[in-house]
C-alpha cells in the first residue's frame, strides 16, 4: 500500500529503489541513504513493502540530476514538503515550458531556480 498521495502517483511516471541507484552509481548503499538522510535527494515511501523509492527522473548514471540538489533546497526554503516538493517538480509549467524537473533534465536549472525562488517573495 503506498503511502504517498495518489496524485503524486500518477504524476511520477517511475520510481527507483535505493539499491538500484547504489548499483548504478557504483557506491555503497549507505552513501545514497545519507543523501536522502541529508536531505540532498528526496525519497518518499511508498508500494506494497513500504519502501524508500525516489522518482526515477532525478538519477541519471553520475548522480543525480544537475542542479537537483539547489532546487530541493530552495524548494525546502519555501516550507513545502516532500509531496509538495514532487508535485511541484512534475506539474507542467507553461512558462518554462514542460515540467520543472523535464527543464533540469535539459539543463535549464537557472529557469527552475528562478522560479523556485520566486515563491520566496
Amino acid at each position: 500500500m503506498s503511502t504517498i498521495d495518489p496524485k503524486i502517483e500518477a504524476l511520477v511516471p517511475a520510481w527507483l529503489y535505493l539499491p538500484d541507484i547504489s548499483e548504478l552509481w557504483g557506491v555503497q548503499i549507505t552513501e545514497v541513504r545519507d543523501q536522502v538522510k541529508n536531505r540532498t535527494l528526496l525519497a518518499v515511501r511508498r508500494g506494497p513493502n513500504n519502501s524508500l523509492q525516489v522518482p526515477a527522473a532525478f538519477i541519471e548514471p553520475e548522480g543525480p540530476v544537475k542542479h537537483l540538489v539547489g532546487t530541493l533546497t530552495v524548494l525546502r526554503d519555501c516550507g513545502l514538503n516532500d509531496e509538495e516538493i514532487l508535485e511541484w517538480m512534475f506539474t507542467e509549467d507553461p512558462s518554462l515550458p514542460g515540467s520543472p524537473i523535464q527543464a533540469l533534465r535539459e539543463n535549464r536549472g537557472t529557469e527552475v531556480k528562478r522560479r523556485a525562488q520566486a515563491m520566496l517573495l
